[in-house]
């Protein structure tokens, strides 16, 4: 009893050390930058060592891989708020990828998910967030075809279009100059290619 009781207190500190490296990570992430946010300074903002960071998270690179992935469910729980909203389900998917594009001008978002993230994790269209979102839209359109609701197309090439024009909006955004003019050029766009799928 007294085992299970040690081990889970130990569970729930590991737990916790991890959530005050994150919360420190993402705050200086946000406003530093990744290259330019110290291990030390993560550190000590979150009254820790470095080696917890090493223990939790392996090296910086690691961390932001779990800022990434805390920020990325934020942004899908957002979402699905957006799209239980809609009308129908198809809008509700088209209102879900607007949302995700228009994040882009978030300056949380844009900076350690959109510029930082790509930079340093590599392909955004190949983390497990994005593998995820893509199965989810290639069911949520292979619903929608067998309802009638848009005309036949193949689920998972559908789901793989709005998946990368959405993402490589966000993209595009996150990197402008002039970001919300970016931003209006890109929803105008991409309501006109989804749209099409629901023309045949």
């Amino acid at each position: 009893m007294e085992a299970d009781w040690v081990a889970g207190r130990r569970a729930q500190m590991m737990e916790e050390t991890r959530a005050r490296l994150i919360q420190a990570a993402r705050q200086a992430f946000a406003t530093k930058g990744f290259a330019a946010s110290s291990m030390d300074d993560l550190t000590a903002a979150a009254g820790l060592t470095r080696g917890a960071l090493y223990h939790n998270f392996g090296d910086k690179k690691g961390l932001l891989q779990a800022v990434v992935d805390r920020i990325d469910a934020e942004m899908a729980a957002r979402l699905a708020v957006v799209g239980e909203r809609a009308e129908s389900p198809w809008q509700g998917l088209l209102d879900e990828y607007r949302a995700y594009i228009e994040m882009a001008v978030e300056p949380e978002i844009q900076r350690i998910v959109l510029l930082d993230g790509p930079a340093v994790l590599g392909d955004p269209s190949t983390w497990p967030s994005q593998n995820a979102c893509l199965a989810e839209t290639t069911r949520r359109i292979r619903a929608l075809v067998a309802e009638g609701a848009i005309p036949p197309v193949d689920p998972e090439a559908a789901a793989r279009l709005l998946n990368g024009a959405s993402l490589h909006a966000a993209l595009w955004v996150a990197a402008s100059d002039a970001p919300e003019a970016t931003l209006a050029k890109a929803l105008d766009a991409f309501r006109r290619l989804a749209e099409g799928l629901a023309i045949g």
